[in-house]
């Protein structure tokens, strides 16, 4: 993942919301950053192989709606 520091930069967001009482950005962060994870991936699996084709990783499927992150939670 080439773009981590964004996930790094979600986790230090939620910690300050996390110790300013801020609960429901805290949880919004959260889900920022499984979001963030998903399209991550998704994007590293698009990378191409050294002929110019993509590479096979054996996840091709498109990263789909992300409703089952916040079924947990009830906000689904």
């Amino acid at each position: 993942m080439a773009h981590e520091w964004i996930v790094d930069i979600l986790a230090d967001l939620k910690a300050f919301a996390e110790m300013n009482g801020m609960a429901a950005t805290a949880a919004g962060l959260d889900d920022a950053t499984l979001i963030a994870m998903a399209e991550l991936s998704s994007s590293d699996a698009d990378q191409t192989a050294g002929d110019g084709t993509l590479a096979r990783t054996g996840h091709e499927q498109p990263a789909g709606n992300v409703t089952h992150l916040f079924a947990g939670r009830g906000l689904a």
